[in-house]
């Protein structure tokens, strides 16, 4: 593969890990090695492990590392929820944030299983 920078996927949780960056500048300091850390480590994963598995011998290594991206995503919906629940967030962040994560959550399954075949 190596032309992981075509991948809209790619190109959009880029995009969305900035969009983190933006939003967590907002948290209380005192989340700076908790829910922030996690969230932009989270969020960096997206991109970092399709790039890294774009690069790789094999399908199944790229398929690993595809995984990998899309657990990341997982996790960081989560963190979203918890932001939300903190009231670090509005329901509105949460909302749109969500959407956008979902909709590369979706790029990664149709492209995960579009390897699989």
């Amino acid at each position: 593969m190596n032309q992981f920078y075509k991948l809209e996927v790619w190109q959009r949780a880029r995009i969305f890990c900035k969009q983190i960056y933006t939003i967590t500048k907002n948290y209380p300091s005192s989340e700076n090695f908790g829910l922030i850390n996690q969230m932009k480590r989270a969020a960096v994963s997206i991109p970092s492990n399709i790039a890294e598995g774009s690069g790789r011998k094999s399908k199944n290594e790229f398929l690993y590392f595809l995984n990998v991206s899309n657990g990341s995503a997982f996790e960081l919906e989560t963190q979203i929820n918890i932001s939300k629940d903190l009231e670090y967030i509005s329901d509105e962040s949460e909302e749109n944030l969500l959407k956008e994560l979902h909709i590369i959550q979706k790029m990664l399954y149709k492209l995960i299983d579009s390897m699989q075949k």
